[in-house]
Order: structure tokens, then C-alpha cells, then sequence
């Protein structure tokens, strides 16, 4: 009986740790950090559709069927990526843009189903792809932005990077809990440039700022040196001072003698002088009664009645002002209306005298254009006469020109006679050699000039035909014959003599 009981608490015993073995091989536990995907059977969970082929457990215990069900875990940790993404900005200025990515897989279970089927056997290679997304995202958006919206608004950066990887972010089941830009690389220097500006006036408002404290310093320290100097001066001013009451106390201990004798003698004089002043006095008093009271009502009536006879002298003067201005009123509207009828008057004599100035200047511009029109009329009938004459002179010509050379010598043969004894003008002695013979050469010479001048004429005018000059143009008429003669006749009286 005993050993009957020995053998069922042994099986029992071997039941119990049989059926803990078992529940503990079948019992798993998620822990606060994992979620728990059982697949091998159709479940349904919150949240998911039927047919989902696997269940999700978090944060508790479940019965898992060995064989029949299979338990993988998810990480529910946070994970972190860098990004070093290479981008082109919307002024083309290449950009490294730095900066790191804390993101996890979502609590929910709609996120960790959908990061269980993209990611539950490769979890370590979750940092790549959400790197993958945010730098496809992160060059889109810096292609969008200049470098100085990026430098001046990394917020604005770090929020559209974050709003635009959401949607693929969540498709993936994983949520960002941290997106921060560490550093932007500018390899061409822009940004380094673009600071210059505001670097060099930092560094010159430094330079003020460090000059005006120098100036202030300098300032305080020529104050100090100053207050100093003071103090010095004041302190040997008092110490004057000082020495100055010390001889002046020595000096009145000397004098005390005698300052005392001058004292005595001092008070003596004034008593003196105050008896005179009440003296004085007395007799000013007496005065006041005697003479100035009498006076002074004299005076008083003097001024009241030239006070009387000023008012009056003043109220007659108003009153002849008043009369003489209405006076000068009334002349005034008389003078201004006589003024205004010699006025009318002077405009009417005014437009009558333009008018008969009018009349008179245009009866002169009359006279005047036909005084013209005649002197016209004259001067062309002159000038068609002395064409007449011209013609009628050079037709002469051409038909006897000997006769009408002859008529011209002989119509100015005085001229030609003169001109002939013109070389005898400026000889003041002539001596003549065989008397009567000499005087009938020198006649001879004097009448061979003027026939000379004859025959050179002739040939000038032959010349002039001979040429083919018209006997009617205009180069005879501007050359009388006799033009012609006198210098010819000059010449030959010079080669004579």
C-alpha cells in the first residue's frame, strides 16, 4: 500500500512537471520593448482584417502551440540613422547636409503589422531604408529652398522633411520621434561668404565697441588725473589758508596794543558822528516843515490846473482832427470821382488818337509802296536804256570800228593830251638843246603818243573780234576806249622818256 502510494505521487509529481514543461514551452511573454507575431493560424485582432494569417501580442503572455504556431519578435526600440545627403540648392550651390533620424516601429498594432511584413527578418537593415527615404525627400526639398533660407529657417527645413516622409514613413510602420539637422557643408565657400558681410561688421562694431571703451577709460583716467590734481590744489589751498590765520593770529597778538588805542579812539568818533547825524536830522525835519510841505502843495496845484488845461487843449484838437478828417474825406470822394471822369476822358482821347495814328500810318505805307513801284519802274526803264545803248554801241562797232574808236579819242582827246603832257608834270627845269629844233622834237614826241594810243587800239578791238567776242557782251561796255588809251598811252610815254 505504501509503495502504491510511492508510485502515484511519483506520477503525479511527473504529471505536474510533465504539464509545467509543457505550459512553459507553449507560454510566451512580450516584453514592454517587443511585440510578439504568431503566425500558423487565422486570428483576428483589433484594428486588423480577417485573414491576416498572424497574431500580435505586446506587453503580456500568450499560449503559443509548438509545431503548429510559429513566435518571431519585433523590436519596438528606438532606432537611429545618419543622414549625409548630397543636394543642390534652387541657386545650384551644392550642399552636405548633416543630420540624424530617431525613429521606431508604431505602438499600434496597425504599424506593427505593417513594419512585421517589411522588416521582421531584416531589422537591421531598417536604418537603410528609412535613410533611403529621407534623402530622396531631403534633395527634393532643398532643391526648393535657397542657402539662405536654410540657414536662416532650419525649422522650415526639418518640418517639410518630416511632412513629406510621413505618409511612406507610415506606410512602413514606423514613426519619427526626432529629425534634428546637424550641419550644412557648403565645399564652394558660399555660406563662408555669404558671412563675410555680417562678420566684418561685427568685427568693425567691435573695433567701435573696444575704441569707445578706450576712449571712456582714457576719459575716467584724465578725470582721475584731474580729481587728483584738485584734490592737490585744494589740499595746499587749505594748508595756505591755514598758514595764513596762523600769521594773521601772530600778527594780531602783536597789535593788540595798539589796536586797542585805535579801538578807543574809533569808538570816540563814532559817537561823535552820530551826535552830527541827529543834528542833522533835526534840522532836515525842520526843513520838512518850514519849506517842502508849502511846496510841495504849491506844486500840486500848479499840476492839477495844467492837468485841466491839457484835457481841454486835447478834447479841442480831437474835435478839429474829426472835422478835418470828414473835410478830407469829402475832398477825397470829390478828387476820386473827378479822377475817374478825366480818366474816361484821357481813354476816349486815347482811341481817337490811334485811330487817326492808325489812318495816318496806314496812308503813309500806301505813299511809300508806290513812291517804291515808281522808283522801280524808273530804275528798270534806265536800265533797259542803257542795254538799247550798249546794243546800238557794239552793233556801230562791229560794222566801222575805226569810226567809232575815232569818235571816242576825239570825244576825249583833252583827257589823252593830258595824260601825254602828265610826264612833263613833275619836272621842274627842262633844258631844251637846239632852241626852236628841240621845242618841235618834243611836240612831235607828245602827238606820236596820241597817235601811238590810236593804233593800239585798233589792234586791241581787231584782237578782241578776232577772239570771238561778241561785239553785244559785256566786256566792251565795261571798257571804254578811252580806258583803254590812257594807260597804253602812259606806257608808251614812260618808254619814251
Amino acid at each position: 500500500m505504501p509503495m502504491v502510494i510511492g508510485v502515484a505521487a511519483g506520477l503525479v509529481l511527473a504529471a505536474i512537471i510533465v504539464l509545467v514543461g509543457l505550459f512553459k514551452l507553449m507560454w510566451r511573454v512580450a516584453e514592454p520593448n517587443e511585440a510578439l507575431v504568431i503566425s500558423g493560424s487565422k486570428h483576428r485582432t483589433e484594428g486588423l482584417g480577417e485573414g491576416m494569417g498572424f497574431r500580435i501580442v505586446t506587453g503580456r503572455g500568450t499560449l503559443v502551440l509548438p509545431g503548429v504556431q510559429a513566435v518571431r519578435k519585433l523590436s519596438l526600440d528606438l532606432n537611429e540613422t545618419e543622414l549625409s545627403v548630397d543636394c543642390v540648392t534652387q541657386q545650384g550651390i551644392p550642399l552636405k547636409v548633416r543630420g540624424v533620424v530617431i525613429f521606431k516601429v508604431g505602438d499600434d498594432f496597425v504599424s506593427i503589422a505593417n513594419a512585421a511584413r517589411r522588416f521582421l527578418d531584416q531589422q537591421r537593415l531598417m536604418s537603410d531604408r528609412v535613410h533611403n527615404v529621407f534623402a530622396g525627400h531631403l534633395r527634393s526639398i532643398v532643391g526648393g529652398l535657397t542657402v539662405e533660407d536654410m540657414i536662416r529657417d532650419r525649422e522650415k527645413l526639418t518640418g517639410q522633411t518630416r511632412a513629406a516622409c510621413g505618409t511612406e514613413m507610415e506606410k512602413l510602420g514606423l514613426i519619427v520621434d526626432s529629425l534634428q539637422i546637424h550641419e550644412i557643408d557648403d565645399p564652394t565657400g558660399y555660406i563662408k561668404n555669404l558671412a563675410m558681410p555680417h562678420a566684418a561688421a561685427v568685427q568693425r562694431d567691435a573695433r567701435i565697441a573696444q575704441a569707445e571703451a578706450n576712449l571712456r577709460a582714457t576719459e575716467a583716467e584724465q578725470a582721475a588725473f584731474a580729481r587728483m590734481s584738485e584734490a592737490t590744489r585744494d589740499s595746499e589751498i587749505l594748508q595756505a589758508g591755514y598758514q595764513a590765520e596762523r600769521d594773521k593770529a601772530a600778527a594780531s597778538s602783536r597789535q593788540a596794543g595798539p589796536l586797542a588805542d585805535a579801538a578807543a579812539r574809533q569808538e570816540v568818533v563814532v559817537q561823535e558822528t552820530r551826535v552830527a547825524e541827529l543834528e542833522a536830522q533835526r534840522r532836515e525835519q525842520q526843513l520838512q516843515a518850514d519849506v517842502r510841505k508849502p511846496a510841495d502843495a504849491h506844486a500840486y496845484e500848479k499840476r492839477t490846473l495844467a492837468e485841466a488845461e491839457r484835457d481841454a487843449r486835447i478834447s479841442a484838437a480831437e474835435a478839429k482832427a474829426k472835422e478835418t478828417e470828414l473835410a478830407a474825406a469829402a475832398e477825397a470822394t470829390r478828387v476820386k470821382t473827378a479822377a475817374a471822369a478825366e480818366a474816361q476822358a484821357t481813354e476816349a482821347r486815347g482811341l481817337a488818337a490811334a485811330k487817326a495814328t492808325r489812318a495816318t500810318g496806314e496812308a503813309e505805307a500806301s505813299a511809300t509802296q508806290a513812291k517804291g513801284l515808281a522808283q522801280a519802274e524808273s530804275a528798270k526803264a534806265r536800265g533797259l536804256a542803257e542795254a538799247e545803248a550798249i546794243k546800238a554801241r557794239a552793233a556801230a562797232l562791229a560794222e566801222n570800228q575805226e569810226a567809232v574808236v575815232a569818235q571816242q579819242l576825239a570825244e576825249n582827246w583833252p583827257q589823252i593830251v593830258e595824260a601825254g603832257a602828265s610826264a612833263f608834270g613833275n619836272v621842274e627845269h627842262m633844258v631844251l638843246l637846239n632852241g626852236a629844233e628841240g621845242m618841235s622834237e618834243m611836240f612831235a614826241k607828245a602827238l606820236t603818243m596820241g597817235g601811238t594810243g590810236l593804233g593800239l587800239a585798233r589792234q586791241l578791238l581787231a584782237s578782241m573780234n578776232q577772239n570771238g567776242d561778241s561785239p553785244n557782251g559785256q566786256a566792251p561796255a565795261a571798257s571804254s576806249p578811252l580806258s583803254k588809251s590812257i594807260p597804253i598811252t602812259e606806257e608808251v610815254r614812260r618808254g619814251d622818256t
